[in-house]
């Protein structure tokens, strides 16, 4: 049995960390292991628990910033922000429910870690472009700190970027500070319907060409559409979000829908079923199901223009939908232990953008490419990095790719 080291604090978990460089141990990072699926089969002897380390710090509203432990639960802090009129603008997504467990158990150091974003990356970015200062324990068992409070600052390195997105085999993060923005006075979201996936992603081109702003967009195959709150009829939708103040929505809106009614019907989307939409859609609902659980799950990001091109080349058995204005692909396959890397991998090759196996059996994880393949200059690149803060590979081995 695997053991389980449970630090309540920065000073523990460098002891742990030590503990294993001293006892030649490698060590799994998780928090509520809500994307333990997510990677290569762990690797390690024993279980670096950080959920204990939990509890806002800094918060100043007025700011727009935000301080906390690295195993703080997201929703704890979404209610916080949300109390208060504000929110994480890169809207991250809740793994949990994809590998069957239950909703808001995320951690702020999951999120970092993995460089969460939802839907809003399109206009807001990713976590890492909201993150400003980070405390972590390196491999080499030693505290490193970097960043601050304000957007720009000058302390060398920026460790931040580094982290985000390393999947913990890089550093344990134990403090995070963010940058925090204020939620939309209301929102609304224009719904063009019927569209096949061309039509789709052309649609969604010229509504972010234009001048409405939008925050969302989006297409729901048919195949799919049911699965998604708020929307009006269960048939192919393809759906473009817009925030801000409520006369800035109304005078956008009209403009998106006058844009896009050469395209097909259209429709409206209050705030309310706006809001249970792109929740909906963040939260991947299609690919939640008891059924769909057993079916390998891809997340494919190209350039937004090509979405349609790649989407031909997969299995025609495969369930997906689009997010990013086509740029996300989220791909469903058809049988349980064949994820069609093949198809999928050439596809990229020769349209260009990257792909993750974010889940499939542990052997078929074993066995595949879990993220994208690296060229040998990124593998020598990558390989440096690793050296850097974890010489003795303690932390997450192999989680990304082999040997590393």
């Amino acid at each position: 049995m695997t053991d389980v080291l449970n630090p309540r604090d920065a000073k523990e978990v460098e002891d742990a960390v030590r503990w294993a460089l001293g006892n030649d141990k490698a060590l799994e990072l998780a928090g509520q292991g809500t994307k333990r699926g997510i990677g290569r089969p762990s690797q390690t002897d024993a279980t670096l628990d950080l959920s204990g380390l939990t509890g806002v710090t800094l918060y100043e509203p007025a700011e727009l910033v935000l301080s906390a432990r690295a195993g703080t639960p997201l929703r704890e802090i979404e209610k916080l922000l949300d109390d208060n009129n504000q929110q994480l603008a890169f809207e991250p997504m809740d793994y949990g429910p994809l590998f069957g467990l239950d909703a808001g158990l995320g951690t702020l150091g999951g999120a970092i870690a993995s460089n969460l974003s939802g839907p809003r990356r399109i206009k807001q970015g990713a976590a890492r472009d909201h993150f400003l200062g980070v405390s972590a324990v390196t491999g080499r068992g030693e505290t490193i700190k970097s960043g601050g409070r304000v957007v720009k600052n000058v302390t060398g390195y920026d460790m931040c970027k580094v982290l985000a997105g390393s999947w913990g085999t890089l550093a344990a993060i134990t403090d995070i500070t963010l940058k925090v923005l204020p939620k939309p006075e209301t929102e609304a979201t224009v719904v063009v319907e019927g569209l096949d996936d061309a039509t789709a992603c052309a649609a969604m081109a010229a509504a972010m060409g234009s001048s409405c702003d939008v925050s969302g967009a989006a297409h729901l195959p048919d195949h799919v559409a049911s699965y998604f709150d708020g929307l009006p009829k269960p048939e192919a939708a393809t759906v473009l979000r817009l925030e801000g103040v409520a006369p800035s929505v109304r005078h956008r809106q009209e403009a998106l829908l006058a844009l896009l009614r050469p395209f097909g019907p259209v429709a409206l989307l209050e705030a309310k079923d706006s809001t249970a939409l792109w929740r909906s859609i963040r939260e991947v609902r299609p690919f939640t199901t008891e059924l769909a659980r057993g079916r390998p799950l891809w997340r494919i990001s190209t350039a937004p223009g090509q979405g349609h091109a790649v989407a031909a080349r997969i299995t025609p058995a495969a369930q997906m939908f689009y997010d990013w204005a086509g740029g996300l692909i989220w791909a469903a396959m058809p049988f349980a232990d064949e994820p069609d890397a093949g198809s999928i991998r050439g596809a990229l090759a020769d349209l260009g953008g990257h792909a993750t196996l974010v889940r499939a059996p542990a052997a078929v994880r074993a066995a595949a490419d879990v993220f994208e393949p690296e060229t040998a200059g990124l593998r020598a690149l990558n390989k440096r990095v690793k050296d850097g803060f974890d010489p003795k590979g303690v932390l997450n081995p192999g989680r990304m790719w082999a040997g590393v």
